[in-house]
């Protein structure tokens, strides 16, 4: 498999992943101390929406580059 066509799946299922879920979580470790024998630490949830047309347009381009044969 070429380099472009292995680009273009990944633009594809991620594009799909982006429609169907619309957002994704992820848990970021903020702050940090260390007292002695007590440690502390504080995680933030953060959250990331993924716009539908960003979607979409991952989906389109992997098409595109699926679709288009490049000239040799």
């Amino acid at each position: 498999m070429s380099t472009i066509k292995i680009v273009a799946i990944v633009l594809i299922v991620a594009g799909l992943l982006g429609v169907v879920y619309g957002k994704f979580s992820y848990t970021k470790e903020t702050h940090e101390a260390k007292l002695g024998p007590l440690e502390l630490s504080v995680k933030e949830k953060q959250t990331v929406n993924v716009p539908a047309w960003a979607g979409v347009g991952a989906i389109a381009a992997g098409a595109i580059l699926l679709l288009v044969r490049p000239k040799s």
